[in-house]
């Protein structure tokens, strides 16, 4: 097992599951830029990090900006060091029935999960391969197998599966491994949200949906954040090309 402290970029980080792989990471010994769309929304995430004696560092871009993810990826080179591991979970929801939805909610949300996967991993390979190892973990969701009124974001997720395996494929040989992780039903603000706009009671839609759950209960940040764990790990360079499912159970 390598000892070099590895730098990991982890996008979409101020709140949720972002910020919990994002301090996961960095308990594990790695220096992480957490990254957002504002500086400002993701300070608090590197503070507490930094707090319990990690590195991290706040960094704003938008990943669907091309100029400024080259440039988050020079400030992180600079001031932490060139990174090797990479987290695509910066994503948006704009969700309705298609004969609703707008082209541009269509278009929001692919260029959050879409190009933005893109352009992170395009900015990153460069560093991975002139290091001899790589992590790149985007985030699915179980939604890439459908879901009403989802889609413009299940037919984002679905294509960054595609995308996962296809970075497996022409990035292997350089060491660098490309895995997705598709998560369940986890407690986030973001499905909070969902709940509110549905009109629905947010308890009473965590009870429905663990019913549901084999294991019998909802999932959570750090149930995420304990796969990307593994699957940034040195240990972990055989796996690849794969679509994690953590959502308590089976999936179709």
């Amino acid at each position: 097992m390598s000892t070099e402290r590895r730098t990991a970029i982890v996008t979409g980080a101020a709140r949720g599951i972002g910020a919990a792989i994002a301090r996961r990471l960095a308990a594990d010994g790695m220096a992480v830029a957490v990254l957002d769309l504002e500086e400002s929304a993701c300070a608090d995430t590197a503070a507490s990090i930094t707090e319990q004696g990690g590195t991290a560092m706040a960094v704003a871009a938008d990943v669907a900006d091309e100029a400024a993810v080259n440039a988050a990826v020079a400030k992180v080179t600079a001031d932490l060091a060139a990174p090797t591991v990479l987290v695509n979970n910066a994503g948006v929801t704009r969700d309705d029935l298609l004969f609703k939805m707008t082209a541009q909610d269509w278009d929001t949300v692919m260029n959050v999960h879409l190009r933005g996967s893109f352009l992170m991993s395009r900015a990153v390979q460069g560093h991975m391969v002139e290091a001899g190892f790589g992590r790149i973990v985007n985030l699915s969701s179980t939604s890439a197998l459908g879901n009403r009124g989802q889609a413009n974001y299940a037919a984002a997720k679905a294509g960054l599966q595609g995308f996962t395996k296809t970075l497996a494929i022409e990035l292997g040989r350089y060491g660098v491994t490309a895995n997705a992780i598709a998560p369940g039903f986890i407690e986030t603000e973001m499905t909070a949200a969902t709940a509110q706009r549905m009109g629905m009671d947010f308890a009473e839609m965590k009870k429905a949906a663990a019913d549901q759950i084999p294991v019998g209960r909802i999932g959570l940040p750090d149930d995420i954040a304990h796969a990307a764990a593994f699957l940034v790990g040195e240990q972990a360079g055989f796996v690849s090309g794969q679509v994690i499912y953590v959502a308590g159970g089976p999936t179709n």
